[in-house]
């Protein structure tokens, strides 16, 4: 049987692609449950599930509320799913929360609350005049975390490791006896509860109904928390690869194109062309296999999982004065240093040191001047360094999307490592970068 093969209009299809006739290619939105950042009353769980359901973030609030008055069954809900969902990425462009939409969720909240304190009233038992305090006062501690800036956060964060709330939240050891104690409370509770309940001849039979309802729910949800642990692991290996792929690039912008830059300027000068090629030769065999260049370098250590190397200099004194000393050799300018205080340096500093010279580079290159400020200052709690120049300045919202030198080098490599970047810049008028990371508590004086 003969088939007919229909032949390719050449003609039609480049005129199409003249045209800018194409389609799109079909992107698959991403259907796992996050937790919602614009339709939040206190974590963004019910706006999240509404998300991924599909359905209004009103009614998923009032099932939330409902099921408050079955054994408190939708509060513990909402604190599970807010342990275990991840938060939208920042960059997801979602609806912004109406006025109205805010006030129906915080009248839900006070509906479910109200539920629970009449029916625990009503059935002669005070479990509310105890769990409804903790609730308000898990709200409140919401709301605080909620108001509180990113340099706070952190501060926080770096105070769990110890103490009190360290035990409460830390990991290792710590996360050992935390459910050692807490299986003891559990089993302790269980034990009182029965034989305030019941006679000592029916404990043996309860506990063997207890455990077959345990492993009941068990063999249920067991195959639900595999597949969210797997999802979990997915999304922190590629998250762990992305850092990567920045990581690298920002290191082949600060140093192969820029060297290939300067290369293209000096190409009427065949010694100091090869003077850079040589220069940027050892520079990548360094990174790529270490100081011999036999060896396991700063990138196979990195893809590794061990810890990032420092830049050069013990101290960040040290370091600054080395990056600036590489800018003035290679630009042929002046850099002007002042550092006030200094410390030991780590992988944090490291970055900021890295961005600081991406900065000087930069002015260095398009300022149109032959002399950059830099301004170090080191404080008990974070380290701030500014990076001046008096030249011609430029608009940020006129940077070309190709270049990547603040928007990875700088921006990039500060927001991976939990820093912030300020930039005061407009034509005519100069431009300062303004960099300030946060110290690790064990670094500080």
């Amino acid at each position: 049987m003969a088939v007919a093969v229909r032949a390719c209009d050449h003609f039609r299809v480049s005129s199409q692609l003249a045209e800018e006739q194409t389609v799109a290619p079909e992107v698959h939105a991403d259907r796992r449950l996050r937790r919602s950042r614009s339709h939040k009353i206190v974590a963004g769980v019910a706006g999240g599930l509404a998300d991924h359901l599909g359905v209004p973030v009103v009614w998923v609030r009032g099932t939330f509320a409902v099921l408050t008055i079955v054994g408190f069954v939708g509060p513990l809900s909402y604190v599970l799913l807010w342990m275990f969902a991840a938060q939208a990425p920042p960059d997801e462009r979602t609806d912004e929360m109406t006025a109205k939409e805010r006030q129906q969720g915080i009248a839900m909240l006070a509906i479910a609350g109200g539920l629970f304190l009449v029916l625990s009233m009503l059935n002669g038992s005070f479990a509310g005049w105890i769990i409804v305090p903790v609730v308000v006062g898990i709200g409140g501690a919401a709301l605080v975390w909620r108001e509180a800036d990113e340099a706070q956060r952190r501060k926080w964060r770096d105070d769990a490791r110890t103490g009190v709330s360290g035990f409460v939240i830390g990991d290792g050891r710590q996360a050992r006896i935390r459910v050692a104690a807490g299986v003891l409370l559990v089993c302790v509770g269980v034990t009182l509860f029965l034989f305030g309940q019941i006679s000592p001849a029916l404990v043996p039979s309860v506990l063997i109904a207890v455990l077959a309802t345990l492993v009941g729910a068990a063999v249920i949800t067991v195959p639900w928390w595999l597949r969210l642990v797997r999802d979990l692991d997915d999304e922190r290996r590629a998250r762990i690869r992305d850092q990567e792929r920045e990581e690298i690039a920002a290191h082949l912008h600060d140093s192969v194109l820029q060297t290939l830059a300067l290369i293209q300027k000096q190409a009427e000068s065949p010694r100091e062309v090869v003077k850079l090629a040589r220069s940027q030769e050892r520079q990548l065999r360094t990174w790529l296999y270490g100081p011999t260049g036999y060896g396991r370098g700063r990138a196979a250590a990195e893809a590794a999982g061990e810890p990032e190397t420092v830049v050069s200099g013990g101290t960040l004194h040290e370091a600054i004065a080395v990056a600036c000393g590489e800018v003035e050799d290679t630009f042929d300018v002046k850099v002007s240093q002042v550092v006030v205080g200094d410390c030991p340096m780590d992988v944090k500093l490291t970055a900021l040191v890295q961005a600081a010279r991406e900065a000087i580079v930069n002015s260095a290159k398009h300022s149109g001047v032959g002399e950059v400020s830099v301004y170090a200052e080191i404080e008990p709690d974070t380290v701030t360094v500014f990076v001046r120049d008096r030249g011609k300045g430029f608009d940020p919202e006129q940077v070309p999307s190709d270049r990547h030198g603040l928007a990875d080098s700088i921006r990039g490599r500060m927001d991976r490592h939990g820093g912030k970047v300020r930039l005061r810049t407009s034509p005519g008028e100069g431009a300062e970068v303004q960099l300030e990371m946060p110290r690790k508590k064990e670094a500080k004086a």
